[in-house]
């Protein structure tokens, strides 16, 4: 009965929202074909496909408007501030690619450090990481610390094109 009402529910979403709707109420949408959408006002969502949660808590990331958002990116594994910036701007680099977009294209940069003392360190990691003409950035260190125990986590907003 359960499993009836949210097929139901999907299904009148669905047709009320269009591939919005789906994605709003967990459906994994395929990201291969996002060049057909990226002139269109859809939004769509990339979820984590291995996940075992029916409605997903967020989504990795988001194509609206010409623009792809990227949730923050951690790095869950021993290691220094250079290890983990290291570790997190190559999924960046992973989920913009996925998304059809690039580190090039970036265009704004959230960083949030466990511990203000590890931006110098962070700095020297991220450097050239965008390319010649970096994205606008807003640095912070967080108070009670970055979920996850990782040294740091990184989100961006990208263009498509």
């Amino acid at each position: 009965m359960k499993n009836q009402r949210r097929s139901a529910i999907r299904k009148i979403a669905a047709s009320v929202f269009g591939l919005t709707g789906l994605a709003a109420f967990g459906k994994n949408l395929n990201t291969k074909n996002l060049s057909e959408d990226q002139s269109s006002n859809n939004i769509i969502r990339n979820t984590d496909e291995d996940s075992d949660q029916e409605v997903p808590l967020f989504s990795s990331s988001v194509v609206h408007n010409g623009l792809v958002y990227i949730a923050g990116k951690g790095a869950h594994f021993e290691g220094d501030i250079k290890d983990h910036t290291k570790h997190v701007l190559e999924e960046l680099k992973k989920e913009l690619e996925k998304a059809g977009s690039s580190m090039e294209k970036v265009l704004k940069v959230n960083v949030y450090l466990n511990d203000l003392n590890d931006y110098k360190a962070m700095n020297e990691v991220y450097l050239g990481k965008f390319g010649k003409n970096p994205p606008v950035r807003t640095t912070v260190a967080v108070y009670g610390g970055v979920p996850g125990n990782s040294l740091v986590e990184i989100d961006c907003i990208a263009a498509l094109k």
